[in-house]
C-alpha cells in the first residue's frame, strides 16, 4: 500500500513540475511576441506626440503614501516633478508619519494649508488637512495629511479621494520612476478600442544603482546577495511571466509597487481592501469581478519598459517579513474570494487566473516542501534509482536556469540598461544558484504566512531599512513600513 502510495506521489510531483515548465515555456513564447509588437506600436514618435500635443494627453494622478519617510521624501517629490509628461498631479499621502516627513515637505516645497472640499468617495481614517505650495515651481504638488489607517491600502484610498484626473497611478516614495513613465502606460490606453483599466510595467532592484536628485543616473544590479537574486526574480515574474499572461488578458495583479489604475473603477469597486494583506491582487481581482458582473468589455495591459525602482529587502530578515506577508496574503485571497475559483461567470479570472494561481502558486510551496521530505524519505529507505534522479535533477536545474537566461537577454533586447556584457553576467551567475541559495527561503517564509493567517496570529507590518536615493557607498539608514 505505501509503496503503491509512494510511487503515486512520485508521479504527481513529476507532472506537476513538467507542467509548471510547459506553463513557464510558454508563457515565454507569447511575452516574447508581446514584447515585439509592444515595440512596434509604440516608438519615441507616439511619445512625442504626446508631449507636442498635450490637449491629447489624459491627467493623472500620481498617489504616493508614505509614512516615515524623512529620509528619502524629499528626493522623492524632485524626482516626481521631473517625470516628462504635460498633465498630472503627485499627491504624496502623509499617513500619520512620526518622523519629520511633514515638516520636510512644508519647508523644501513652500507648502501651506490650503482650504480643501474633501470628498470621501471610499473610506480611509480620517482626513486632517491639505496643503499646496506657494512656489509655481510646486504647484503639481499636493500633500494629504492623514490619520495614519495602519496599511497602504487605507492611504490609498485618501489619495484616490484627492485625485482630479481619470488615471491615477499606485507607486511607493521609495520607487524613482523613468522620466518618460506616463507616457509609456497611457499609450495602451489610448490605443485601445477595449477600454484598459489597469497598466503594469517591470520594476526592479534600486539597490546597488547610482543617483543624483531623485533621478537614476547609472542603472547597476544591486551588489548584496538577497537583492540581486530579488532582481532576477523580478525580470522573470514581469517580462516572462506577466508579459504573457498580458497576451491572454490574464494578469493575476497588477503590482503595488507600480500601476496605473482607472479611478472611477476603483471607486465603484469600494477602493482598496484595507484589510488585505495582498492589496494590489485584491484591487485587480475585484476590478475584473466588476466587469464581468455587469458584462463589460475590459483590458489590462502589461508594458515591457522598466518604469520604477524600489528598495529592495537587503538581507533574509527583511525578506522574510515581506515574503510571510505576501503568503499571508496570497492565502487570503483565495479565502476571500473563493467564489471566482472555476466560476465560468468570471471568464478568465475564474477558468485561468484563480486555477493557475491556486495551483502553481499557492500549493507550489505546500507540495515543495512536501517533495522534499519525500526525497529525504526515499533516500534514508534507499528506495532512490540515482540514475533517475541526477537526470530529473539536472532537467528540471537547466529548464530554470534557461528561462532566467531567457527573460535576462529579454531585458537586454528592450532596452540596455546595465553598460557592460559583467554586469548581465553576474545575474546569469546568481540565476545558477538561485534554486539553492535564494529560492529555499522563499519557500519556508511563504509557508510561514500561511501559517500565520491559517492560527490567525496577529500581524504587524515590519520596518523596512531605508538607504535613501544616495551613493549606494554612503547609505542612510532609517526605518519605515515595510513594502
Amino acid at each position: 500500500m505505501f509503496d503503491f502510495l509512494f510511487n503515486f506521489y512520485g508521479y504527481v510531483i513529476f507532472f506537476y513540475a513538467t507542467t509548471i515548465t510547459i506553463i513557464y515555456i510558454g508563457l515565454a513564447v507569447l511575452g516574447y511576441f508581446n514584447i515585439l509588437r509592444n515595440r512596434v506600436k509604440y516608438t519615441k514618435r507616439e511619445e512625442q506626440i504626446l508631449i507636442d500635443y498635450p490637449e491629447t494627453a489624459p491627467g493623472i494622478s500620481i498617489v504616493a503614501p508614505a509614512f516615515n519617510e524623512e529620509v528619502i521624501i524629499v528626493d522623492s517629490v524632485n524626482s516626481l516633478l521631473s517625470l516628462e509628461y504635460p498633465t498630472y498631479e503627485i499627491i504624496i499621502v502623509n499617513d500619520g508619519s512620526e518622523d519629520s516627513t511633514l515638516d520636510l515637505l512644508v519647508s523644501r516645497f513652500d507648502l501651506i494649508e490650503v482650504p480643501y472640499a474633501y470628498l470621501e468617495k471610499v473610506a480611509c481614517k480620517p482626513f486632517k488637512r491639505i496643503f499646496k505650495s506657494t512656489n509655481p515651481l510646486y504647484e503639481k504638488l499636493i500633500v494629504v495629511d492623514k490619520v495614519n489607517g495602519g496599511t497602504k491600502a487605507d492611504a490609498m484610498n485618501a489619495g484616490v479621494n484627492v485625485a482630479k484626473y481619470d488615471y491615477f497611478i499606485n507607486t511607493d516614495v521609495d520607487c524613482i520612476l523613468a522620466t518618460d513613465t506616463l507616457t509609456k502606460v497611457i499609450l495602451p490606453v489610448l490605443d485601445s478600442d477595449v477600454p484598459v483599466i489597469a497598466v503594469g510595467a517591470t520594476m526592479r532592484m534600486a539597490n546597488g544603482c547610482e543617483y543624483k536628485d531623485g533621478k537614476i543616473t547609472r542603472v547597476r544590479p544591486p551588489a548584496d546577495f538577497v537583492p540581486t537574486f530579488q532582481e532576477t526574480e523580478y525580470l522573470r515574474s514581469y517580462l516572462v511571466a506577466k508579459m504573457g499572461w498580458s497576451s491572454l488578458n490574464a494578469i493575476p495583479n497588477v503590482s503595488g509597487g507600480f500601476g496605473l489604475f482607472e479611478k472611477n473603477i476603483v471607486i465603484a469597486c469600494g477602493g482598496f481592501d484595507t484589510k488585505s494583506h495582498a492589496e494590489d491582487m485584491d484591487m485587480t481581482l475585484r476590478m475584473i469581478a466588476h466587469k464581468r458582473e455587469n458584462q463589460l468589455p475590459y483590458k489590462i495591459v502589461q508594458v515591457p519598459h522598466s518604469l520604477c525602482w524600489t528598495e529592495g529587502p537587503p538581507n533574509l530578515k527583511v525578506l522574510a517579513r515581506q515574503r510571510t506577508r505576501w503568503g499571508r496574503g496570497l492565502l487570503q485571497i483565495f479565502f476571500v474570494h473563493k467564489k471566482f475559483l472555476f466560476n465560468r461567470k468570471y471568464g478568465r479570472m475564474g477558468w485561468l487566473i484563480m486555477p493557475y494561481a491556486f495551483f502553481f502558486e499557492l500549493l507550489a510551496p505546500v507540495i515543495e516542501i512536501s517533495g522534499f521530505l519525500f526525497l529525504l524519505f526515499q533516500l534514508y529507505t534507499e528506495q532512490i534509482n540515482f540514475n533517475t534522479f541526477w537526470l530529473m535533477l539536472a532537467y528540471v536545474y537547466l529548464i530554470g536556469i534557461s528561462i532566467s537566461t531567457i527573460t535576462i537577454m529579454f531585458d537586454i533586447s528592450i532596452n540596455k540598461l546595465y553598460r557592460n556584457l559583467n554586469e548581465y553576467m553576474r545575474l546569469v551567475l546568481f540565476s545558477a544558484f538561485e534554486a539553492m541559495m535564494y529560492h529555499p527561503f522563499v519557500v519556508i517564509f511563504t509557508i510561514r504566512g500561511y501559517f500565520q493567517f491559517l492560527t490567525k496570529k496577529s500581524f504587524k507590518w515590519g520596518n523596512m531599512t531605508r538607504q535613501g536615493f544616495n551613493s549606494p557607498k554612503d547609505p542612510i539608514n532609517t526605518t519605515s513600513k515595510a513594502a
